[in-house]
């Protein structure tokens, strides 16, 4: 069938990982992306943690289903090129710091002027506006700020940070979603829009119950390491050959099933446990009931013990795991690949799950530059023209 996003143009002018992240889960649901990307050096993304023959292997996964054309932004005959790019797009991906395309002739009021049905997906650190908007944003400040780090880590230790670019992607997420209400917008009112992503808004996004607490009781949450503040028992416990479960018996009735699995009925009949309340109150006696019982198994049993129960329970996995899971196989999230050499490489497969019009990986990540001839005949820019772009370092 015809993917969702199937006649969608889109395209990327921004590097590293939020704005590009969101770019590549619209070309995995049809979109086309055309990324705009430095001529000779490219998306800095190409050169981040493993390489394997000149170029990051995360670029495969990041990059995929996109056309790569280098262009020189900061030339302005670049910057012609790029307002011929938007004239045909339906969704422009940005996510330099607020004003820098604003200095190139290309910010959203030119651009939507020339094109009143672009779409145009802004990433920023602290967003367009506001006092802190001219400030460089990366995703680690922004998860600061959000309210995330504080909560991280053990308390009185220095807080951590989560081992992924965590605010990034999430301000890809909620971009994707912007774009797919301005598209839904657009069916109606013929417009465009603007959306307007701030990294630390993503993440103060997913901060549940944080505010509203504090703004009634003044109580500011603390880190609690494993536990889950308020709602007991869930936690990691310790078993016997070392390694972890992680087990959530925080529902009243899968509280008691959890009591009865480990051999303790009288805490599973006790009234004063009978529900979330009363355990919170007690939760450290309740963890130790369940540490003392992990304690005596190994993992493998532990979780054995806990399923037959329906407790929620689970391991905690490193790539390893992920990558051998017959789960994961089965659902499809493990992709074969090749690298250009032809190293095999496995790849995350593609989420949400479409009945109909799924996802997909189409075409491999591109070389730096591979489709900037065929963008730019497209554009009406000839042979001749577009050596004398490339010999004078545009493209």
């Amino acid at each position: 069938m015809t993917a969702a996003l199937e006649g969608i143009k889109v395209l990327e002018l921004g590097q590293l990982i939020a704005g590009p992240f969101a770019a590549r889960m619209l070309a995995e649901f049809g979109a086309e992306v055309i990324k705009i990307e430095p001529p000779g050096t490219g998306d800095p993304l190409r050169n981040w943690r493993l390489i394997h023959d000149g170029t990051s292997v995360w670029w495969a996964s990041q990059s995929r289903n996109k056309k790569s054309v280098t262009l020189d932004l900061r030339q302005a005959e670049a910057h012609e090129l790029v307002r011929k790019l938007a004239l045909e797009a339906d969704v422009l991906v940005e996510n330099f710091r607020p004003g820098t395309l604003e200095g190139w002739g290309l910010g959203w009021e030119e651009l939507h002027a020339i094109n009143p049905r672009l779409i145009m997906l802004r990433v920023s650190g602290y967003g367009q506006t506001g006092p802190y908007r001219d400030l460089p944003g990366f995703g680690v400040v922004a998860e600061a700020m959000g309210g995330l780090r504080h909560l991280s880590g053990e308390p009185g230790r220095t807080p951590v940070r989560v081992g992924v670019s965590i605010g990034d992607s999430l301000s890809a997420l909620h971009g994707v979603i912007g774009v797919l209400l301005a598209l839904r917008a657009r069916e109606q009112s013929g417009r465009g829009q603007m959306i307007d992503v701030a990294l630390y808004e993503s993440v103060f996004n997913m901060m549940e119950s944080l505010l509203p607490e504090y703004s009634v009781s003044g109580e500011v949450r603390q880190p609690a390491g494993s536990s889950l503040p308020g709602i007991a028992p869930t936690n990691a416990y310790r078993c016997a050959d070392g390694k972890y479960a992680l087990i959530a018996g925080n529902g009243d009735s899968i509280f008691k099933r959890l009591m009865s699995a480990i051999g303790r009925d009288d805490l599973a009949q006790d009234p004063a446990l009978q529900n979330n309340a009363g355990r919170v109150k007690q939760v450290e006696m309740i963890d130790a009931a369940i540490s003392t019982w992990t304690g005596q198994h190994p993992l493998d049993e532990v979780l054995r013990v806990l399923n037959e129960h329906h407790i929620p329970a689970g391991k905690i996995y490193d790539v390893a795991d992920i990558a051998t899971d017959p789960h994961y196989q089965a659902r499809g999230m493990i992709l074969d690949a090749a690298l250009p050499d032809g190293t095999a490489v496995k790849l995350p497969g593609v989420v949400p799950k479409l009945s109909d019009t799924p996802g997909e990986m189409r075409s491999p990540a591109p070389a730096l530059g591979q489709h900037t001839d065929e963008v730019l005949a497209r554009l009406g820019v000839d042979a001749q023209a577009r050596a004398a772009l490339r010999e004078r370092g545009i493209v």
